[in-house]
């Protein structure tokens, strides 16, 4: 199997606070993993270092072949990111939010915005503002911005925090799609159930 994320000895200081101690771990293409841990336990701060925008205080780690201290751009032109306080512009419409993602990650094709609209059943809320939506919605959005250039790798900061029960099983219906065309899932969570919907 491909290893797609390998971190050795990651660490992330700040001041005398150390917020990431020492990390090990590899995934393998395809797999859905749970990085699990209570509030504070630093598993935000690790995103940030895999996707460079954090450098380490120690350690190494490449993601989908880049080392995150030299080629950090490259890492983040392949990855879905999908925050725990959703990015999304409150005051944009869906449609206007997708399009703005789209054009940041180069996407220019029409066609590849329509069919991420299809596959997440966006149409019947395109026209209404972001900040208006329900959080079952917002997350939709906020997954759709993630994935309108196709990443291979999906960063997933507890991506179903405060959504209820039937918003969160097919939230995880819609990841095991993109999975099964192998696109791999790194799912940040402090709830054991949904760390039972990954892999391990």
């Amino acid at each position: 199997m491909n290893t797609v994320i390998n971190v050795d000895g990651l660490t992330k200081y700040f001041g005398d606070f150390c917020a990431v101690d020492s990390v090990t771990f590899q995934i393998q293409a395809g797999e859905v993993v749970a990085y699990l841990g209570p509030n504070g336990s630093g598993k935000t701060t690790t995103i940030r270092m895999l996707m460079g925008l954090l450098l380490p205080s120690s350690g190494s780690a490449s993601v989908l072949g880049y080392d995150i201290m030299g080629e950090a751009e490259r890492i983040r032109e392949q990855v879905g990111y999908m925050s725990q306080k959703f990015a999304l512009y409150d005051e944009l419409t869906a449609w206007e939010n997708l399009s703005f993602y789209a054009g940041v990650y180069g996407v220019n094709q029409q066609s590849q915005i329509d069919t991420t609209v299809d596959r997440l059943g966006l149409q019947s809320v395109l026209k209404e503002r972001a900040g208006k939506l329900s959080v079952g919605w917002r997350q939709r959005l906020a997954l759709a911005t993630a994935i309108v250039h196709s990443p291979k790798l999906l960063f997933l900061d507890e991506p179903t925090s405060g959504v209820d029960p039937t918003a969160r099983r097919d939230f995880w219906d819609l990841i095991y799609e993109f999975v099964n065309e192998g696109v791999t899932a790194f799912v940040t969570t402090h709830f054991m159930d949904e760390a039972e919907y990954c892999n391990r």
